[in-house]
């Protein structure tokens, strides 16, 4: 199971133009589930996004988890977090769960963090969605120069963990 999480100040869901799922402050979970996954994979992977420690505490220090927040989850299923496009150019879904498997087991993550305390609002599974959501970021800047490595970070994320990774820039007309 494979989850990308992202704090949010609010996030929203819409099929065919109805709101499907909806939260304020809390994450938003893509959620992709693999072949290989079980139920005890899924209640496991829903107490980590639960108690992992990414929110702020009173000293700006990332020591608070979503239980402690009291925040909600979005779940959004994103099959494609399995995609695997090393040497070629057209991505393979294959270590993707068949839709029933991946159902199921999406469904059990949600009860297990509803089961922990959490809000869990989520999309239409295998529907077509538009997923909007509001980033709570901070960007960081130093006020010391950094050494610069003549390689790039991306480069090395590439080379040492033989994932491709994609960076995707919005163009404006």
């Amino acid at each position: 199971m494979r989850a990308v999480l992202q704090r949010v100040s609010r996030a929203r869901v819409t099929v065919e133009a109805k709101v499907t799922g909806e939260i304020g402050a809390g994450l938003m979970i893509l959620l992709g589930v693999g072949r290989e996954d079980t139920s005890a994979v899924a209640s496991s992977m829903a107490e980590k996004c639960a108690n992992l420690r990414i929110f702020e505490d009173h000293a700006g220090k990332m020591n608070r988890s979503l239980l402690d927040v009291k925040g909600s989850a979005m779940v959004v299923s994103q099959f494609t977090l399995y995609g695997d496009a090393r040497g070629q150019r057209r991505p393979s879904f294959i270590a993707a769960a068949p839709p029933e498997q991946a159902k199921a087991l999406y469904d059990e993550f949600c009860a297990a963090l509803c089961k922990l305390g959490v809000t869990v609002a989520t999309g239409v599974f295998q529907a077509m969605m538009s997923v909007e959501l509001v980033m709570k970021a901070r960007s960081r800047s130093s006020s010391t120069p950094t050494k610069r490595s003549n390689r790039s970070p991306f480069r090395k994320t590439l080379t040492r963990s033989g994932v491709v990774r994609a960076r995707y820039a919005s163009c404006a007309p």
